[in-house]
């Protein structure tokens, strides 16, 4: 049938695809997924909902040395050899120097200029203050380290299931109620929903179980043992649900129950401005530890345009929000631009 004609004519392209264990030998080829299911984020691919090549692939099979998900793997039809070529051509153990990130983070989407951000957000009515980038920088540290949710719209947009640091939305990890806050102000979902920490590579080892790389935010690791806070499973622990509320960890916003963390490493050479970003804050709070959640609410696909951005901002309880470097805080703004029921737009998941 039709889906036999299509399998005949994938195997001409790119040949037959090898061993189906998976990337993890697993015996599963949806474990390419990025681990969507144990992190309970939405596997959502980017503007263009799909990843994978046309090209055909004429390499001889080679010996994989990072066995792990090219970003935009998310199980959307994408055929498992594929996967393993981008794999290969793409990021590998090391993000800088030979065998490195050929992707150098897989900002593919479109960019906007200063003077394109502010004609967008004059015409929305919006009021902003323009910084420079020390400035700004500092502005948007003060607000995090004051627990304040914080959209991060900078460069080009990312490509793949991720939010990586330019369609971001940023929080200090640091809080026990960061958590329930973004899911129920913000992204208008479950307040179990769990979230993903970012850290400068160089900071990796000192907070988290891993010492490689993982710029695309698809590598689980465990909270180091010293930053873990095991009386959380004492025999006072809560049931159910409730043990979310019990901070597990020095970073308790991005710690999950076994005390596991979906991380993101920031290197300055793909990602000058987030990493930037980080060290500042880490140099005001001892914590180079940031969430970092995509830039959008449950149902709506991630911000692409500072017009996008500026009505998530008004929809939410965004706090503040930095576009280029232009910088927005909430209680400035018009409250008739107040972009309302948004919460109410979209079925539950």
């Amino acid at each position: 049938g039709a889906l036999g004609a299509a399998l005949a004519a994938s195997h001409r392209l790119f040949g037959e695809p090898r061993d189906a264990g998976g990337l993890h030998g697993t015996g599963r080829s949806d474990e390419t997924d990025g681990s969507n299911e144990a992190s309970g984020s939405s596997g959502m691919d980017g503007p263009n909902g799909a990843s994978g090549s046309n090209e055909r692939t004429a390499r001889a099979a080679a010996p994989y040395k990072t066995p792990s998900p090219a970003p935009g793997s998310a199980r959307k039809g994408v055929a498992p050899h594929s996967i393993r070529q981008v794999e290969r051509d793409g990021w590998s153990e090391r993000a800088d120097g030979p065998g490195g990130d050929a992707m150098q983070g897989a900002f593919l989407g479109p960019e906007f200029g200063p003077h394109e951000v502010r004609a967008a957000l004059d015409a929305a009515g919006a009021r902003y203050e323009t910084l420079d980038d020390g400035a700004l920088i500092a502005a948007t540290v003060e607000a995090l380290a004051a627990g304040k949710a914080v959209g991060w719209f900078q460069g080009r947009m990312e490509f793949g299931p991720r939010a990586l640091g330019n369609r971001s939305i940023l929080a200090d990890a640091r809080s026990p109620t960061m958590q329930k806050t973004l899911n129920l102000k913000i992204k208008h979902r479950e307040s179990f929903r769990p979230f993903a920490p970012s850290v400068p590579r160089a900071d990796l080892s000192d907070w988290f179980e891993l010492d490689r790389d993982s710029p695309y935010m698809l590598l689980v690791a465990g909270v180091k043992p010293e930053r873990r806070r095991p009386d959380a499973e004492g025999q006072d622990a809560p049931p159910g649900l409730d043990r979310l509320n019990v901070p597990r960890s020095d970073v308790p916003a991005v710690t999950h129950v076994d005390y596991s963390a979906r991380v993101q490493t920031v290197h300055p050479g793909t990602n000058p401005r987030y990493h930037a970003l980080l060290e500042a804050f880490k140099a005001k709070t001892g914590c180079p530890v940031l969430v970092n959640t995509s830039f959008n609410v449950r149902g709506e696909p991630i911000v692409c345009t500072p017009a996008d951005a500026f009505r998530c901002f008004m929809g939410t309880g965004l706090d503040r929000l930095a576009i280029g470097n232009c910088f927005l805080r909430k209680e400035d703004q018009d409250p008739s631009l107040r972009v309302e029921g948004h919460e109410d737009a979209f079925e539950p998941d």
